[in-house]
């Protein structure tokens, strides 16, 4: 197994993701499971009790992040120091002052790539995917956040989802607000059994944007693509590009775009097919079609679904027949 862990963790969090993600914490101690032990402090919310960092997931080596050993991070700050210490250029007093930023830090665990019962994950929404696994007879699961719950939000966006889905014994297990770490809980904890689907769409990522860096969240989500694959492994898994949100320009866009670029090494064209059907929802300049997107330029109106449910419905519908 092989254990994801971060570099950094950088700050800035967004409210929807302080309800989703606990900072940073070490890494779980041998032999804990699930949830885990209580690994410093987490945020409170409904369910009761702080969210507590659970065990590492695997993260398959097309999108694991390089990390050093000890050995590795001692030999290469033992060189980067010497090279201060000895250089005799006019840059000699910023690498001085500088040096704690050229040097190696230790390795941190990555909360996106970690079993963590996130607040999404407490409840009856939880408990009630539980029992509709257990019940079976699911050939489509979708899973992901808001932008794949809210395909039966209201009446248009209901119509958008009978229209291409409704003829297909078809389960949506996405929650509003959740992120790769409530995924990958779920998944291992009732959400991924009892049940065999034919296909999984997915896409996860965007409420991570906020506290973790591109590379750490594409670690998330290949962790759920491996979850996937370890409790279905004869569905053929639809991976989509996370996207895009905000305006051109925002760093958030920029950042989800390069987790996109990662992610998309998990095509297999086997069990994992990769499809990014961002574009269809922009127009020349990059902004999002009239009537495509809500005001917020992140969720989608019906139309956005329509838009959706015509880009991915020949892929799954033969994978569906």
């Amino acid at each position: 197994m092989v254990l994801a862990v971060s570099l950094v963790l950088i700050g800035g969090v967004p409210l929807v993701d302080l309800l989703a993600q606990a900072p940073a914490a070490p890494t779980a101690p041998a032999g804990a499971r699930g949830a885990g032990a209580p690994q410093g402090p987490g945020f409170g919310g409904r369910g009761g009790g702080p969210v507590v960092i659970g065990d590492p997931a695997p993260v398959p080596p097309q999108v694991l992040i390089p990390r050093p050993t000890p050995d590795e991070l001692a030999t290469v700050n033992a060189a980067v120091r010497t090279f201060i210490d000895t250089n005799q250029s006019s840059a000699a007093p910023l690498l001085k002052k500088f040096e704690s930023l050229l040097v190696l830090q230790p390795p941190r665990l990555n909360v996106a790539a970690t079993f963590t019962q996130t607040v999404q994950r407490r409840g009856p929404r939880h408990e009630g995917f539980v029992e509709r696994a257990k019940q079976g007879n699911i050939d489509l699961l979708l899973h992901g956040d808001s932008i794949t719950d809210w395909w039966v939000q209201n009446d248009e966006n209901r119509a958008m989802f009978e229209k291409y889905f409704g003829a297909y014994r078809t389960a949506n297990f996405a929650i509003a607000g959740d992120t790769t770490q409530g995924v990958l809980w779920g998944l291992r904890n009732g959400e991924g059994q009892g049940f065999q689907p034919k296909a999984v769409m997915l896409m996860i990522g965007t409420n991570n944007s906020g506290s973790f860096t591109g590379p750490e969240i594409a670690e998330g989500v290949g962790a759920v693509v491996l979850e996937l694959r370890r409790n279905f492994p004869d569905a053929k898994i639809l991976l989509l590009a996370i996207f895009p949100r905000s305006a051109p320009g925002d760093p958030v866009r920029d950042k989800l775009a390069e987790v996109n670029r990662l992610i998309a090494r998990l095509d297999d064209r086997q069990h994992v097919f990769f499809m990014d059907i961002g574009d269809r929802f922009l127009d020349a300049t990059g902004r999002f079609l009239p009537d495509a997107f809500r005001p917020d330029n992140l969720h989608p109106a019906a139309r956005g679904y329509d838009i959706w449910g015509e880009a991915v419905s020949p892929i799954l519908g033969e994978w569906l027949r």
